[in-house]
């Protein structure tokens, strides 16, 4: 079953072929991909194509998946502008992790955090998750300002490896129990 999710400005879909041009011009910037811990950098046409098989193949391993791997589609343009994943789900434990990207020409507009929040309006209402285990890695204080305000709390560090830009760093390890997520939900006025 194909999982869809709509936003007021987004659509959060499963990545498909004709994505492969916006997913290798989004993650073949240095910009974006400095702060993704999994990301060669250059970013080819070959890596997008070898992502999007393996999103594929995860959606199709049953009816229990272990990871969701959305391409992020504005609406009023049609266009994919980022990526988000719930994955790493422990369905016994009730836990998941995943991550975020948006491109550069769409930073600053309030679509990763449209995105992040339907992610976790999924994880806890659709599948009945309780925590989500996330981070943010040094010096990138946008996805820390971005978690914080939807409750997110950091609770370790770790060292990290090799990142795109050739530096080593530390992962701040953030986390978000279903209990406060509700106490969000409380406090946020409703939106139209």
């Amino acid at each position: 079953m194909e999982i869809r999710i709509e936003t007021p400005r987004l659509i959060l879909r499963p990545w498909g072929e004709e994505d492969i041009a916006q997913l290798t011009l989004g993650l073949n910037d240095l910009d974006v991909a400095k702060w993704l811990a999994f990301v060669p950098h250059p970013y080819s046409t070959s890596d997008a194509e070898s992502w999007i098989r393996r999103c594929q193949e995860i959606a199709n391993a049953g009816n229990r998946p272990i990871a969701y791997e959305f391409a992020i589609e504005l609406k009023s343009e049609r266009l994919v502008i980022g990526g988000v994943s719930l994955n790493k789900i422990d369905w016994s434990g009730g836990t998941a992790g995943g991550g975020i990207w948006i491109a550069s020409p769409y930073q600053g507009r309030g679509y990763g955090r449209e995105a992040f929040e339907a992610k976790i309006r999924f994880a806890f209402s659709d599948l009945g998750l309780t925590r989500l285990v996330n981070g943010y890695l040094d010096g990138n204080e946008n996805s820390w300002a971005m978690q914080s305000k939807l409750g997110y709390r950091r609770v370790s560090e770790v060292a990290s490896r090799r990142m795109a830009d050739g530096r080593q760093t530390i992962e701040h390890v953030t986390m978000l129990l279903r209990s406060d997520w509700q106490e969000y939900g409380k406090q946020t006025p409703s939106r139209p």
